[in-house]
């Protein structure tokens, strides 16, 4: 999302919780000056990245023991 450094002024609590879900471009005579974004999404991209990828019908230990054996 992009908006004018004014816009933000008017509206900053609703572009800082919008924040938290996206990347918001703060402009300036038509130029981008900042990027708020949330400094945890890369985090949060990350976990989101690893949901899943453990079968269901393997158990933790299981998973331990292999990871380990490759070592």
């Amino acid at each position: 999302m992009s908006i004018t450094a004014t816009e933000l002024k008017v509206n900053l609590s609703k572009y800082l919780l919008l924040s938290m879900s996206q990347d918001i471009f703060i402009t300036k005579n038509g130029k981008v000056i900042s990027k708020l974004t949330n400094p945890f999404q890369d985090r949060v991209d990350i976990v989101n990245s690893l949901v899943g990828i453990i079968p269901a019908d393997i158990t933790l230990e299981e998973a331990r023991e292999e990871r380990l054996s490759k070592i």
